[in-house]
């Protein structure tokens, strides 16, 4: 069966700075509570947990982030949480993940998820992930789960969808014509209307020996460079050799690297609600609202206050009087106000203070 054979990478590299002043450098938005008791990654290995046992799970992230990873996740063996040297981007790190998982099954399936996402019906995720694990275990494709655009946003990137190729446990799978980096408006509101088009969720399955083949055939470098550090991972000689050689090789993502010109991609589009949580505003989107349209988090008394999101990180009530459509976010050092049809620009903003020496601490 191909459960048997299933391991799940999930990175957790990210700094989360659209998520400022919140998320920082030290405590990313992967490590935080943002929609309930349990973190974001906390909830990314609850969904996966009925599918793959602990053993089969693994986690990518930077040193500064490894303890807490641990930490939040005693479950997985502590060996599971493999450090990368440097940040080379998404495709060197799930090079790395498939050299690990080919130790242990060099015909494995490997499903890559991020450890910041939010997707609240769990069932239907493990149901669309499992046939989706099926589709590439016949070793053809490297499949990608497409999510249904709700609005025409220019936040995501999109996946043209071509002709039907097969059909698992009712899913269809669908060749990929092309992928589309954040379109213009114009452009992501013909998308939604045509019907032709998903949002890229950056959630990946394939099997180990088709994904390391594109890896060879596309990413020549990276492939050789790493390859003699896959035996040896897990091991102080591995510690030694990938801190020696991770940081040479090229920074890229896994959508430029191998998916966009891979020739063998397909989709299988998703049903379940889903939010990469990637600014203030979609992080509004998704949580409960009261009779006015504000989305609290935390203490808030209020008149005439509508349509803002409103989140108190330490339970200090936050006081609002004739506010429309705001952000107000109090932590216990940054007090950050932003219009809500602005929250896209905080980023931005997080490299501006990067240029101040008297605003490191709050990064």
């Amino acid at each position: 069966m191909v459960a048997d054979r299933l391991y799940v990478a999930i990175l957790a590299g990210g700094s989360g700075t659209r998520l400022w002043p919140l998320s920082r450098a030290q405590r990313p938005k992967q490590l935080l509570p943002l929609t309930g008791d349990r973190s974001l990654i906390q909830q990314t290995f609850d969904r996966i947990a009925p599918l793959v046992p602990p053993e089969r799970v693994l986690v990518l992230t930077e040193r500064t982030h490894a303890d807490a990873i641990r930490a939040q996740l005693p479950a997985i063996p502590a060996a599971n949480v493999l450090v990368e040297p440097a940040r080379r981007g998404t495709a060197g790190a799930l090079a790395l993940a498939t050299l690990w998982v080919a130790q242990r099954d060099a015909r494995a399936v490997m499903a890559c998820l991020s450890s910041d996402h939010l997707i609240p019906d769990a069932d239907e995720f493990r149901r669309t992930l499992a046939a989706a694990a099926q589709a590439a275990a016949q070793g053809d494709y490297l499949l990608t789960l497409g999510v249904q655009p709700t609005q025409p946003s220019t936040q995501f990137g999109y996946i043209e969808v071509a002709d039907q190729i097969a059909e698992y446990d009712g899913y269809p799978v669908f060749r990929v014509a092309r992928f589309v980096e954040k379109p213009q408006r114009a452009v992501a509101e013909e998308y939604v209307r045509g019907g032709r088009h998903l949002w890229n969720s950056g959630m990946f399955i394939w099997r180990v020996d088709t994904i390391q083949e594109q890896f060879r055939e596309l990413m020549p470098h990276l492939a050789a460079t790493l390859a003699p550090v896959g035996p040896l991972l897990g091991t102080p000689e591995g510690e030694h050799a990938l801190a020696e050689v991770y940081p040479t090789i090229e920074v890229q993502t896994i959508d430029y690297g191998i998916m966009e010109r891979a020739p063998n991609v397909a989709v299988v589009p998703a049903r379940f609600r889903w939010s990469d949580v990637g600014n203030w505003a979609e992080l509004y989107d998704v949580l409960p609202k009261d009779a006015h349209g504000n989305a609290i988090h935390g203490q808030h008394l209020k008149l005439d206050t509508h349509r803002s999101l409103i989140y108190s990180a330490d339970g200090r009530p936050v006081v609002t009087l004739g506010i429309d459509d705001l952000v107000v976010v109090d932590t216990p050092d940054v007090l950050f106000i932003c219009p809500r049809g602005r929250a896209a620009e905080v980023k931005r903003l997080v490299e501006w203070l990067e240029g101040d020496p008297r605003f490191q601490h709050l990064l």
